[in-house]
């Protein structure tokens, strides 16, 4: 028999960053290739070579469009790549979006340290510009769900959708007589714009990601829980701050906010504002590709033109400077830039405001800090002191609980010969790895960055 190997290049350990790499006897083939984010010393590993020649990678597989699964594309074409990348239709269209946005800021950043004198290096550069991108692009090669893709003489590949975000999958490789499975990002079992993930139910091995591993997602109607706090703020007469990833989030909670409104349970005038030009441009993506969600084009139509979109941060300082109670809806998701800490440093200080956490905290984020119950917050240099209400709802999450996950792996029509636990925190990791083999019997490995692991 032929000996396949993994190895993850990132992911592994912690939640950013996911490369898995499957070395197989015809093709290497990298599944994800995406950014560390979050503290500095993830960050860091961005400017470091991978642990194999560029060269050695034939092809790319793309589970979905966030940047810790896509963020790494322009760099490794700019260092050589010249294979196919495959990915879903709209994964395609939000990459490209998502990749752009990424190296405007990174050069942007590397502007300002220049400007400001920040910086140790002289000078500062960006990890990759628009134009690195661009040059990415060349290689994207879309395909269909559940279509059969032939990679080679023995090894083929089928997408099935995973319910996280709008294109997301999990991915069967098939290689010589040995099927692996890739997880991807795993939705929840009900979202409210996007069908319920699909299933494999065959394979030898699983990599599975295990970002929700140790906890369950709270049970209380997120329907309620909106309506509860925004009833509530309004009547305190503040404002909601929702930091939101622009990507799949923020488009669940519009379509949340104006169903509520059709229920008359929040008041019809109250203000909607999505303020984040990336969010926008998402939200336009989804409109096109509407058939790969449960709303209809002509509802997305309608629910679109009852919020207020903004894309000029010059519009953001007056949204600010009006006192009215509004709910608005901003990047980043897990507060590390965009628009929404211009609105924290103007409102986290006051005890009438909400800020509604509604997605993951990575490690080292000021989401994560809000979370522990920090009482100040750092934003450009100063100290803001935390005095609104900080409210979790994990019922938001896009990725799929502890109980949700095994519900995934118990769909295996087969036992599967081992299951590796990847883009999970170590607390997380071990959680699920204790829970899948006690409760499963599978025999389950956490798979350690740069650790080769042969499957037999």
């Amino acid at each position: 028999m032929e000996t396949i190997f993994i190895k993850s290049l990132g992911g592994a350990g912690t939640v950013t960053g996911s490369k898995h790499l499957l070395k197989t006897p015809e093709l290497n083939i990298l599944v994800d290739c995406g950014l560390f984010q979050g503290i500095k010393s993830l960050r860091e590993q961005n400017w470091e070579s991978l642990n194999i020649p560029v060269a050695e990678i034939d092809l790319v597989i793309l589970t979905h469009a966030h940047l810790d699964h896509c963020g790494y594309l322009p760099l490794l074409v700019k260092n050589g790549f010249k294979g196919k990348i495959y990915m879903t239709e709209p994964t395609e269209e939000l990459a490209k979006l998502i990749l752009l946005d990424s190296a405007k800021l990174q050069e942007e950043d590397a502007k300002k340290a220049n400007q400001y004198h920040y910086t140790q290096h002289n000078p500062a550069k960006p990890l990759y510009t628009q134009k690195d991108s661009e040059c990415a692009f060349e290689y994207f090669y879309t395909v269909k769900e559940n279509s059969n893709i032939k990679l080679s003489d023995h090894i083929q590949c089928q997408f099935k959708p995973s319910g996280h975000i709008l294109g997301a999958c999990s991915v069967a490789i098939t290689c010589f007589d040995k099927t692996i499975v890739f997880s991807g990002d795993i939705g929840r079992n009900h979202s409210e714009i996007l069908p319920i993930h699909d299933f494999f139910t065959k394979a030898d091995f699983l990599v599975m990601e295990s970002t929700y591993g140790d906890r369950l997602h709270e049970k209380a109607d997120l329907y309620d829980s909106l309506e509860h706090w925004i009833n509530i703020t309004v009547k305190n007469h503040g404002n909601i701050i929702i930091p939101s990833f622009a990507v799949g989030r923020a488009q669940e909670l519009i379509y949340m906010l104006f169903r509520l409104k059709e229920q008359n349970k929040i008041p019809h005038d109250l203000p909607i504002i999505l303020d984040s030009p990336m969010a926008a441009s998402a939200t336009a993506i989804m409109v096109d590709y509407a058939e790969y969600t449960t709303v209809e084009k002509r509802k997305w139509q309608e629910i679109i033109g009852n919020i207020e979109i903004n894309r000029d941060y010059k519009n953001t300082e007056e949204i600010i400077r009006d006192k009215t109670s509004k709910i608005i809806i901003a990047g980043s998701g897990m507060i590390t830039g965009g628009r929404v800490l211009e609105y924290l440093k103007h409102d986290i200080g006051n005890s009438r405001n909400t800020v509604l956490i509604v997605g993951f905290q990575a490690e080292g984020t000021r989401g994560r800090a809000l979370l522990n119950r920090s009482h100040e917050l750092k934003i450009h240099g100063s100290y803001y002191p935390v005095k609104a209400n900080i409210v979790e709802l994990t019922g938001f999450s896009a990725h799929a609980d502890q109980s949700e996950l095994m519900e995934w792996i118990r769909k295996y029509k087969n036992t599967p010969q081992q299951i590796m636990l990847v883009h999970g925190e170590p607390c997380a990791l071990e959680a699920l790895r204790v829970k899948i083999q006690t409760d499963l019997k599978i025999p389950v490995k956490i798979l350690v960055k740069d650790e080769q692991f042969a499957l037999k």
